[in-house]
């Protein structure tokens, strides 16, 4: 995430990133859930995606709609220029969309909306034209610290503020490397982004589902199992999350992230699949085969061993060899 730091002075003042800009508009796209978010977390031997995740890559879509407000815009004001950003420049869209009126940043650093809770994508558009801005929004978040307390990780150090070398979207997403070791647990099931300081917002009461259907959750991904995630090779993995943003992280981070949920499942039929996947070409996905096949069959383990920890050259997997062997730890107990 170094590109933050280093693109801090352009995020603080949009002329920097486009000096002849006169006005910034906001726009907010609600991608609120049918059902409960979290309901998923139980189902251990299914994965949960985020939301925003679970259908068509949202920056596409507003994008698009962006691009016609634009137009829209140039043809009533000829001579008007236009730029339109959904998360693709050093904007600060939350900060904007606060003082725009769009909502107020919660304490969970997230734009909240009276009209929309936490389910709200947010595009920018700037213009050289001249308008009149709206009255900013006020923080109504009150006493609450919901989002602060469900954190799985405890990412926020204090109320707005986020250390996202905890959070779990951070972690799953953008993390490039292993996941630390004393994380990887409170991952449980959640292997692309996670939406618990989201769900719990008590603003959500006055959500409502998503309407546009290519934001609607498919079924498909709703809640898939373990099982048919940790069987799948970079092919059919481009294919199954086609037009999905689960797509950007690539298979080897993506089965990073299964390897950490089916280690977390207590599901012992999943270690057949698991120890498979010792023999990746990806170094990352072997470390976490092995964490994952010591917490689901430690014995299996120390079998393989013989065969597998002596040939092995990357010495992050060699180190969860003798973490796991050392470990030699019964099996996580299966939920329920």
């Amino acid at each position: 995430m170094t590109w933050l730091a280093e693109k801090a002075e352009r995020r603080m003042d949009p002329r920097k990133l486009w000096p002849e800009v006169e006005s910034i508009v906001l726009v907010g796209m609600n991608y609120g859930p049918a059902e409960d978010p979290l309901a998923t977390l139980a189902l251990r031997s299914a994965a949960n995606i985020s939301v925003y995740a679970r259908n068509r890559d949202y920056h596409d879509l507003v994008k698009g709609r962006l691009k016609l407000l634009a137009g829209r815009l140039v043809a009533r004001a000829p001579g008007t220029e236009v730029k339109v950003f959904v998360d693709t420049a050093p904007v600060m869209e939350k900060p904007l969309a606060h003082a725009a009126g769009l909502g107020w940043q919660g304490k969970h650093t997230n734009l909240v909306s009276r009209d929309y809770g936490s389910w709200l994508f947010l595009g920018v558009l700037f213009t050289t034209l001249e308008l009149l801005p709206d009255a900013p929004e006020t923080d109504h978040c009150g006493s609450c610290r919901a989002c602060l307390d469900v954190c799985p990780t405890k990412a926020f150090p204090r109320p707005y503020v986020l250390d996202a070398r905890r959070c779990i979207s951070y972690l799953t997403i953008e993390h490039k490397g292993p996941i630390a070791a004393e994380l990887r647990p409170l991952l449980g099931n959640r292997i692309y982004g996670c939406d618990d300081c989201l769900a719990v917002c008590p603003w959500n009461k006055f959500a409502r589902a998503a309407r546009e259907t290519k934001l609607q959750a498919r079924a498909d991904l709703e809640r898939p199992a373990l099982a048919e995630l940790l069987g799948l090779e970079d092919a059919a993995f481009r294919r199954f999350f086609s037009g999905s943003p689960v797509k950007r992280i690539g298979i080897d981070r993506f089965m990073r992230n299964v390897l950490i949920a089916a280690g977390n499942s207590g599901d012992a039929t999943l270690a057949g699949t698991v120890a498979a996947r010792l023999a990746s070409p990806s170094s990352l996905v072997r470390a976490m085969a092995v964490w994952a096949l010591g917490r689901l069959d430690p014995d299996r383990l120390a079998t393989l061993s013989a065969a597998h920890r002596p040939h092995e050259p990357d010495a992050d997997v060699a180190a969860e060899w003798a973490a796991a062997l050392d470990r030699g730890a019964r099996p996580v107990p299966r939920a329920g």
